[in-house]
């Protein structure tokens, strides 16, 4: 039986690609998730995170056919399924419940 729920890290992945819209490679999914989280995001560790959500059905990659013009390194393009999105809004649901009825204990001081 495989993992079924999403990690904080494969959340904030899969929230990127939804954010920049259309199908996206590492880097940029790396970019965004640095401005986001105000945190350094690993290019490594985003590839393994995007592998791994891939090998769960969660998103889908084509590598386009770089030429010499465009530094001749093809790229993985990744793109959200929809059975992503159906887990993000579930993760987003047991967030919700889980902060409902918390008010003033989360706030600080």
């Amino acid at each position: 039986m495989g993992k079924k729920s999403l990690g904080e890290f494969e959340q904030q992945v899969l929230l990127t690609i939804l954010r920049l819209g259309s199908e996206s490679y590492t880097v940029p999914i790396v970019l965004e998730l640095e401005e986001r989280t105000e945190r350094p995001a690993s290019p490594a560790a985003v590839y393994i995170a995007l592998r791994r959500l891939e090998k769960r059905g969660l998103v889908a990659s084509r590598l386009d056919s770089a030429t010499p013009e465009e530094g001749g390194r093809p790229r993985r393009y990744f793109k959200l399924k929809p059975k992503a999105l159906e887990q993000l809004k579930q993760s987003r649901r047991i967030l919700d419940r889980l902060w409902e009825g918390v008010g003033s204990a989360a706030e600080p001081g």
